[in-house]
């Protein structure tokens, strides 16, 4: 039992570590990803369910941003946890907890993992912006 519970925590680590990594390519699961990843803009890929409280709260940060101070600097390609055809994107992105952000930067390279939970608009913003 102890030994099954020590290989899953290794089996977590692995695939989180995996992604936490920058300048590993994002993967193009979903039809959202793809269009908005490699356009000459960062992307935010927003994992989430929009009927949860937490992911619309998350949503609301990500509105008030875009049409902000951030207004046109970057895409979001969200990534819902009810449509099937999404559901690849949460396995290939390691996602686990909703709602969830993993910054992708204008070559399509995986830039930053935000923790779970819902971020501040201005943390997001920090992060768009320390892009090069």
């Amino acid at each position: 039992m102890k030994k099954r519970i020590i290989l899953a925590a290794a089996a977590i680590m692995l695939a989180t570590a995996s992604l936490s990594t920058a300048a590993q390519n994002a993967p193009l699961s979903t039809p959202a990803i793809k269009n908005s990843v490699g356009n000459g803009k960062p992307t935010l890929v927003f994992f989430q369910n929009p009927y949860g409280g937490p992911c619309r709260a998350q949503k609301r940060e990500l509105d008030k941003l875009s049409a902000g101070q951030m207004k046109g600097k970057f895409n979001i390609a969200a990534v819902n946890a009810i449509d099937q055809n999404d559901q690849k994107a949460f396995y290939d992105y390691g996602v686990r907890s909703l709602p969830s952000l993993v910054l992708v930067d204008k070559a399509g390279k995986i830039s930053k993992v935000f923790p779970p939970g819902i971020q501040s608009s201005d943390s997001v913003a920090a992060a768009i912006n320390a892009l090069k």
